[in-house]
């Protein structure tokens, strides 16, 4: 197990998101948002404000929403359209939509002041199957890398889908704690006794191939929340349906503020499926709610010192552990046997 202190206070917020989060790819939106010059997405991931804005050349770019005069913000965080250039919201500063300084506007004469030298700061960007990602090192391995072993097992003739939901909920838990038990089936029969209506929860397993975990679970006839459930490194779950899937983001938004963000993809032939959908989705929701707001402040009270992990159900929860342990610079909790 990871030492209970990686789980609560500023400090450790602060390390995931440099150490674990920043250097790692996320997920921001999709390509269907931005069709047109000058739309732009902007989100905070890892602590990080980051903005994606189409290009009047047709292609995408990354920023940090940032200014370099003095930290102003170029655009509210959400979406919409800034036209030709960036506006600092703060000093008036304009930016090209490739990151260079157009505008000092007023600044006034300063010797040795190049405005080639203050363009915006890069982030990483790049795109699968209309999924936009970016990654704030910008010597970070492929995206591809990453999503290979869900593309040899996902077929491509869902990526036309488009979005027709998007829900947002926050959880009183520190984003390890949530990750933690979406990476388990150990906990199914007791927190949600409905999934054995949906799938056959005595057969749920995992899988960990790369840096995806997959879990599995022979699907009953009526099955509306069944499919190929993933999981990505660090912090994102895609869930495919059989016709659509939902991609799912948890964020590190405090110490103890989980939030999950919802895009849902479906085949708008198969619309009136989605109102059982998004009830059985919001149903499991609840319920990993109330128990991970409830390990939240069991490991905040300090009497929980560390427990053992099932080699049976835990595999999952095991190999996140270690990768965290890893990008923190820690040693890695002992290793599980495994199970056959």
């Amino acid at each position: 197990m990871l030492p209970v202190e990686l789980y609560r206070g500023d400090e450790a917020l602060r390390n995931d998101r440099e150490r674990v989060i920043r250097p790692s790819w996320q997920f921001i939106g999709h390509e269907s948002r931005l069709p047109a010059a000058g739309d732009y997405l902007a989100d905070v991931l890892g602590g990080a404000p980051i903005l994606v804005v189409r290009k009047a050349d047709g292609a995408l770019a990354g920023f940090h929403n940032v200014c370099r005069h003095r930290a102003g913000a170029l655009v509210a965080d959400g979406s919409g359209n800034c036209g030709e250039a960036f506006t600092c919201r703060y000093h008036g500063w304009r930016y090209a939509l490739d990151g260079r300084l157009r505008s000092a506007v007023d600044f006034g004469a300063l010797p040795g002041f190049d405005p080639r030298e203050y363009g915006l700061y890069p982030v990483r960007l790049e795109t699968w199957r209309g999924l936009i990602f970016v990654n704030q090192d910008l010597d970070a391995a492929p995206l591809a890398d990453l999503m290979a072993p869900l593309a040899r097992r996902w077929a491509d003739e869902q990526s036309s889908f488009p979005l027709v939901e998007a829900r947002r909920h926050d959880i009183r838990c520190n984003w390890k704690a949530y990750v933690e038990n979406y990476l388990e089936g150990y906990h199914i029969k007791s927190v949600h006794p409905e999934f054995d209506g949906d799938v056959v929860v005595a057969e749920y397993r995992t899988e960990i191939e790369g840096e995806v975990i997959f879990a599995h679970a022979p699907l009953r006839d009526a099955s509306v929340y069944g499919g190929l459930w993933a999981w990505l490194w660090p912090n994102l779950a895609i869930n495919v349906y059989r016709h659509g899937y939902m991609v799912e983001r948890m964020t590190a938004a405090g110490p103890a503020h989980t939030r999950l963000d919802y895009f849902y993809f479906f085949d708008p032939a198969y619309a009136d499926e989605l109102p059982a959908l998004f009830e059985f989705s919001d149903l499991v929701t609840v319920q990993d709610l109330q128990v991970c707001e409830e390990v939240q402040r069991n490991l905040e009270a300090g009497v929980y010192q560390g427990g053992v992990l099932s080699p049976k159900h835990e595999q999952g929860v095991a190999w996140f552990q270690d990768r965290v342990a890893q990008g923190l610079g820690l040693p890695g909790p002992p290793k599980l046997a495994a199970v056959s």
